[in-house]
């Protein structure tokens, strides 16, 4: 009774499963690993949530649709967890840059230094699209 396409069916599944869950499990372990709190008692997200708040009001429209398009590749899912690394790394970098306001050069230069070295050929597209010269930031890349 258990025989051919329906044993085939069951085996899929059982794969397709254990797979996601895998998968899910590893993004929730990395979520956790970030919200563990490091020596001086707050954790990474603790710290993106502080520079972001801490630099709220230097932010202007320009720059923040910059940052918009900038995250714009990145899948749906995962683009409010990118927006909010990418603003707190600009945060810091204002914070410890004593910045008046947020320029095109820190949403840059934030953006190379948050993101990894594989999502930098996109961000090279986009400038080139907005023609916005790369030459200056590339001791970052």
């Amino acid at each position: 009774m258990l025989d051919g396409w329906f044993l085939w069916f069951i085996l899929f599944w059982v794969v397709f499963l254990a797979g996601m869950l895998g998968i899910g499990g590893f993004f929730m372990f990395r979520k956790f690993l970030k919200r563990l709190p490091k020596e001086d008692g707050k954790s990474d997200l603790d710290w993106e949530d502080y520079y972001i708040q801490q630099t709220r009001h230097l932010w202007d429209s320009r720059q923040k649709e910059l940052l918009e398009d900038l995250v714009e590749p990145v899948p749906e899912l995962f683009r409010d967890v990118a927006r909010a690394k990418i603003a707190g790394k600009i945060g810091e970098m204002a914070l410890k840059e004593n910045a008046e306001r947020i320029t095109q050069d820190l949403v840059i230069r934030g953006y190379i230094t948050a993101t990894p070295k594989r999502d930098h050929k996109f961000l090279l597209k986009r400038l080139k699209e907005k023609e916005i010269d790369h030459t200056p930031y590339r001791a970052l890349f």
